[in-house]
């Protein structure tokens, strides 16, 4: 027989990880960790473009939520707070460098497959990554950033420091584009 505090373990974090992490306890911290290190390396890895970038990004990300965690209210879901400190810290550290704020290449199609709750044939799940990869880099960003990641335009706009009128222009493009690359 599975005792409560195995099962709740078992299904993942629970709040008392996050309230006991925010205490200081690493062991619940790592429990997070383990549970979020996928989404939050995947959400890297596509506005990176780069495995090795986004391996530091996603460390430089659950450091800054260590540092942070004292000031998670619980507004959101914990993995929701976690997601969007993520990409600012994709986009900060882009900002800093003087390069490119954000590129999306890698698992785009993963990401759309897990929003729809079924699995995308091979051959669509390739054509829809390089047609994403494809995108020109704002129309990339704003298509990630609002059909992948759930952003509102406000928020997109505000993040990458253009309008909402410019997001919401970007993502019909990238949404054109893709329907274009997509029906050859």
């Amino acid at each position: 027989m599975t005792s409560p505090a195995h099962a709740a373990s078992a299904a993942g974090p629970s709040h008392d990880d996050v309230r006991a992490a925010q205490g200081g306890d690493r062991q619940a911290f790592e429990r997070l960790y383990r549970a979020h290190v996928s989404r939050v390396f995947s959400v890297c890895v596509r506005m990176c473009g780069s495995r090795a970038e986004a391996e530091e990004r996603t460390q430089d990300a659950f450091v800054r939520a260590w540092d942070k965690l004292p000031q998670f209210r619980g507004d959101s879901s914990f993995g929701t707070w976690l997601h969007r400190l993520a990409v600012n810290v994709v986009l900060n550290a882009r900002e800093g460098t003087g390069r490119e704020r954000a590129r999306e290449v890698e698992d785009a199609a993963d990401a759309l497959e897990a929003t729809a709750g079924r699995a995308a044939p091979p051959g669509l799940a390739l054509d829809l990554e390089q047609a994403i990869a494809g995108l020109p880099a704002g129309a990339r960003r704003v298509f990630t950033l609002f059909d992948v990641c759930g952003y509102t335009h406000e928020e997109i706009a505000d993040q990458l420091g253009i309008t909402t009128g410019g997001s919401k222009a970007q993502l019909h493009r990238a949404r054109l584009l893709l329907r274009q690359a997509l029906s050859r």
